[in-house]
């Protein structure tokens, strides 16, 4: 319930926002920009060929500049663009776009752009350079924009430390053919300029001692899809426990998610890790199933009704006790008996 009014409440806003800000004629211009860009849109990932996936890409990256040069462009929503993903930070301080692009089954690129609110509504953006593939320690890499590590951010959690806010990114990246990945990323901003990464991980809970990291990546195989997102009611984001199904725990595409959860909880300006959040966790394979009262054909089972026990499980009777026996009053006659 607090998560749908939260929802409700956010819409409200950038509805209210969209009317105060954007005029009439501008609402107008960016409507027909959003109807040209949905067609590169959705070229860009379903294109049939490379060649024809970056020439959508292309198209839909300069559109989308001139697009955002209209004023106030920061309060349109641009929901028809489901195939690009649309952030605004918890604090409206800035909107962030990112989408994927597939060059081949093993290499894919990220492209995306920060646009950051502004008092008289002009366009101030950061293009997003993806370097993830010529960036050989991903996990300690800190960059500015132009060596940012790719991804398609689904959430985005504010934090804030010793005067300074802290905008947590969560992301997913297809990777290769063998392997996706779900990325924790620490945006912050110096000086108006974004920066990604830092050692804002930190292992110094655990019982086995780890270096802090400068950003989490989760590689796992393909076809699995194990949980990592931020819950807002433990305020905490929730990861999924990672196994390897032929016991090669080097090889991330043998991972698959065990049913068990880590979290990351913020501490001290940085996120530290917890082992376990969870107690108790139900084995794969034991998880509770119905138990119908009626067969595949309809039948009732009579062995699950409520009283249908069998002869030893019925409980052992106790002989009634005899009343003792008592006068009973006569009864007393009305008006005519």
């Amino acid at each position: 319930m607090k998560k749908l009014l939260a929802l409700a409440a956010f819409v409200l806003v950038c509805q209210l926002s969209f009317a105060q800000h954007i005029t009439r004629a501008d609402a107008k211009t960016l409507q027909l920009k959003e109807d040209s860009l949905k067609r590169y849109a959705v070229k860009l990932i379903q294109g049939i060929n490379a060649s024809d996936r970056f020439a959508a890409d292309s198209m839909f990256t300069r559109m989308l500049v001139r697009a955002l040069k209209t004023p106030n462009s920061f309060y349109y929503p641009f929901d028809s663009l489901e195939t690009i993903s649309k952030l605004y930070a918890p604090d409206s301080s800035f909107k962030i776009f990112t989408w994927q692009m597939m060059i081949n089954d093993n290499v894919i690129r990220h492209h995306g752009a920060i646009q950051m609110r502004t008092d008289n509504g002009s366009l101030k953006l950061y293009g997003l350079i993806d370097k993830s593939a010529v960036t050989t320690n991903q996990a300690d890499t800190v960059g500015n924009q132009n060596g940012w590590i790719g991804a398609v951010y689904y959430n985005i959690v504010q934090k804030r430390s010793a005067n300074q806010d802290y905008y947590t990114l969560l992301g997913f990246d297809e990777n290769n053919i063998r392997s996706n990945r779900k990325i924790i990323e620490v945006l912050n901003f110096s000086n108006g300029e974004p920066t990604f990464g830092g050692r804002y991980f930190s292992f110094e809970e655990d019982s086995v001692f780890k270096n802090s990291i400068g950003r989490y990546i989760m590689e796992y195989k393909k076809t699995d899809g194990p949980k990592l997102n931020y819950d807002p009611e433990m305020d905490m984001i929730v990861v999924e426990h990672l196994i390897s199904e032929s016991n090669e725990p080097k090889k991330k595409w043998t991972l698959v998610g065990d049913g068990d959860y880590e979290g990351f909880k913020w501490k001290n300006g940085k996120w530290v890790h917890i082992e376990k959040i969870f107690n108790e966790v139900t084995p794969l394979g034991k998880e509770p199933v119905p138990n119908p009262v009626r067969d595949a054909n309809g039948n009732i089972d009579e062995s699950k009704l409520k009283g249908a026990e069998t002869e030893e499980e019925k409980p052992v009777e106790e002989k009634p006790k005899p009343k003792a026996k008592t006068k009973t009053p006569p009864k007393k006659k009305g008006k005519g008996e």
